[in-house]
This record gives C-alpha cells, sequence and structure tokens, in this order.
C-alpha cells in the first residue's frame, strides 16, 4: 500500500504561480508512475501531469501544457506540481495519484490505485 499526502493548495490571483507537493509513504517501491489529477465542481476528473518514476519522463494534457510543470526528489519519496501562469478555469481539488502496474502510464482514473485526499486551489480575478 501507498500512501499519499498532497499540500500546497490555496487561492491566488490570476497570473500568479501555486506548487503543490505529494508526499507518498508506506510501500513506496511499487509506483511505476505519479500523476496530478484535477477536478472542479460538475466536471469529470482529469489527468493533467504525470511522470515516471524510474526516468522522470513527462506527460502533460494540452491545456496546461507550457504552464505546468511535474517534477520529483526521488530520494524523498515525493512528486511536484509547479503552477504559472494561473488561469480562472484552473480552479479544482487537485489530487495526486498513483499506479502501481507496470507498463504504460495514461490519464485513466481507474489505473491508478492509490491517490491523496486532494488539495483546494482557487484563483481570483
Amino acid at each position: 500500500q501507498v500512501q499519499l499526502v498532497e499540500s500546497g493548495g490555496g487561492s491566488v490571483q490570476a497570473g500568479g504561480s501555486l506548487r503543490l507537493s505529494c508526499a507518498a509513504s508506506g510501500y513506496t517501491y511499487s509506483r511505476n508512475c505519479m500523476a496530478w489529477f484535477r477536478q472542479a465542481p460538475g466536471k469529470e476528473r482529469e489527468g493533467v501531469a504525470r511522470i515516471y518514476t524510474s526516468n522522470d519522463g513527462t506527460y502533460y494534457a494540452d491545456s496546461v501544457k507550457g504552464r505546468f510543470t511535474i517534477s520529483q526528489d526521488a530520494a524523498k519519496n515525493t512528486v511536484f506540481l509547479q503552477m504559472t501562469s494561473l488561469k480562472p478555469e484552473d480552479p479544482a481539488m487537485y489530487y495526486c495519484a498513483a499506479r502501481s502496474r507496470g507498463g504504460t502510464c495514461y490519464f485513466s482514473v481507474d489505473e491508478y490505485m492509490s491517490w491523496g485526499q486532494g488539495t483546494q486551489v482557487a484563483v481570483s480575478s
């Protein structure tokens, strides 16, 4: 089992920046890839960014390319999401997720077996 705890959420002005953190504990060696998802009220949960723990390979949703950056500190079992140029459409509950199963990772909610409790991100105009 892997336990995930997000932090760093808050409220910022449009155009501002925010850095989210996700700390993993438990059986951290089982993580194939880590991902950030977000879910706004009335919308489906969507993948934002993902990273392979083994080689730092990354993938981003088109909506955040060039604005968000996912990274990890492998020694500390922590993954980050650096969010810049935040827009009014970015507010949501942001979730950290871990996929244990090997192979290629995607943005399907069901493939991620461990989830954090979420951290709220708000953007004011």
